[in-house]
């Protein structure tokens, strides 16, 4: 990150500035801002977004398409949509979002879709693709379509030029502020929570539900106030904010917009809500799947490789391992879907071996590894995957291994990725699943990932 020391005692002081002035503001300041609905406009001074005393955010909004819900949704998923270079997925987002969620998950949920871009031309075809592609979701008031005209915006040319980015970038980059702004100010208090994407992305199965336990999990487990929840390691998809929370957000984007990206405002937001640290779900649930960036219509490779298209559950089972594992990164974290959850080993030997004894024998048809950090680190760099029959309880009182093994295959690169293995096993049902060492490792193990798909599944 581009920074400077001057430049964090500057942005510490801008933030100070902010919370002071914001304490100061009497209670019954309002905002004087109007929406725009359906050919009606409604003064923002009877919704709930400025019933707060929040620093007024002067807008009126055009409600395009779809009809805003009467009743409070668990979930409001926004994204900003402009013309692209090459290439166009909102349609295909928007699919994707739709096609993965039951009708229950559905039913609990508003998707706002802000047409950001001041080309009337491009508004008029994207709406008509949207309109004629979506039709049922905009009559069950799961879908709204709305644009903030150009008139409400700051200047967005002759700004202060951070981080060396060039005139072009930096218009580019504030817009894209002021388009976030404006769409977290219209999505306050529709839903309990809020989850931002980009138009350029695809989604696990059934996203909402896992969404849902994730958030329980945290509030039952962690006990610790959260203002950001991340499900996925990119950029700004897949943040969850508290509804609640979205009016400062949005003022806190427009007062900063010049200053610097939004994924570092967001960063900086979570911060002064006195979330320190982040908190990531994995697998990751949204996929980054543009080739071409908005900006330009750059070539952008970006992906997440935590991200899980049909979300897995592995069958029960008792995890262990004879290498000595760091800190509470146990075996058993990489048998389970979850936040942080990987082995960590220090340094293996030929003949060390991870072992996963099923509580049930099953046949297993795919099998799947990674090791290494994110970043490439910590690989097992010599390892066979082996299976077994017939359990019986290990010499050594770790837990149950099996009498007999034979090998899948190798990892290749720290990974392994082998599909029909019943074909070639003649369907047997196996009882064990053993990772072992075939060669010394100087450099220590993280065993990020295993996988197994059943017969049954």
């Amino acid at each position: 990150m581009r920074w400077s020391c001057k430049r964090s005692v500057t942005m510490a002081a801008v933030f100070l500035l902010l919370t002071i002035l914001y304490l100061m503001l009497p209670l019954e300041f309002r905002s004087t801002g109007e929406q725009v609905w359906q050919g009606r406009t409604v003064s923002s001074s009877a919704l709930w977004v400025d019933k707060g005393g929040y620093l007024p955010l002067n807008v009126s909004y055009q409600l395009l398409a779809g009809t805003p819900p009467t009743k409070q949704k668990y979930l409001t998923i926004g994204l900003c949509s402009v013309s692209r270079p090459k290439g166009t997925y909102l349609i295909s987002t928007l699919s994707s979002i739709f096609s993965r969620s039951s009708p229950a998950e559905l039913s609990s949920m508003v998707v706002v879709v802000l047409l950001a871009d001041f080309d009337a031309q491009w508004r008029e075809t994207t709406l008509g693709e949207i309109t004629a592609t979506f039709p049922s979701q905009l009559e069950a008031e799961q879908l709204l379509v709305v644009h903030a005209p150009k008139q409400y915006y700051p200047p967005l040319t002759g700004l202060k030029r951070n981080y060396n980015d060039n005139a072009d970038r930096v218009t580019f980059r504030s817009k894209q502020n002021v388009d976030y702004s404006f769409l977290l100010q219209f999505c306050a208090g529709r839903s309990l929570l809020y989850l931002q994407l980009e138009d350029d992305v695809s989604c696990s199965q059934n996203f909402l539900s896992a969404i849902r336990g994730r958030v329980q999990q945290q509030e039952v487990v962690g006990g610790v106030p959260w203002a950001t929840l991340e499900f996925s390691a990119l950029g700004y998809i897949g943040k969850l904010y508290h509804s609640e929370h979205l009016p400062l957000l949005s003022r806190f984007l427009f007062l900063f917009y010049q200053e610097m990206p939004c994924d570092f405002l967001f960063s900086h937001f979570r911060v002064l809500l006195t979330q320190g640290e982040a908190i990531r779900f994995t697998p990751s649930l949204f996929q980054h799947m543009g080739s071409y960036s908005s900006f330009l219509g750059t070539f952008n490779k970006l992906k997440d490789e935590d991200f899980e298209e049909d979300l897995y559950t592995n069958p029960p089972a008792d995890v262990y391992s004879d290498i000595p594992a760091y800190e509470d990164h146990v075996a058993a974290m990489a048998w389970s879907p979850g936040t942080g959850t990987f082995f960590w080993g220090r340094s293996p030997f030929s003949g060390n071996h991870l072992t996963v004894a099923f509580k049930q024998p099953a046949v297993v048809t795919g099998i799947i590894v990674v090791t290494g950090s994110a970043e490439g680190r910590d690989q097992l760099a010599s390892a066979t995957v082996e299976l077994g029959l017939h359990p019986v309880t290990e010499k050594t009182g770790l837990g149950i291994t099996c009498q007999e093994f034979y090998s899948v295959g190798d990892l290749q690169g720290g990974k392994m990725n082998m599909t029909d293995i019943h074909k070639k096993r003649s369907g047997h049902a196996s009882s064990c699943l053993k990772i072992r060492v075939t060669a010394n490792q100087n450099d220590w193990v993280i065993i990020r990932k295993i996988r197994i798909t059943t017969e049954e599944e």
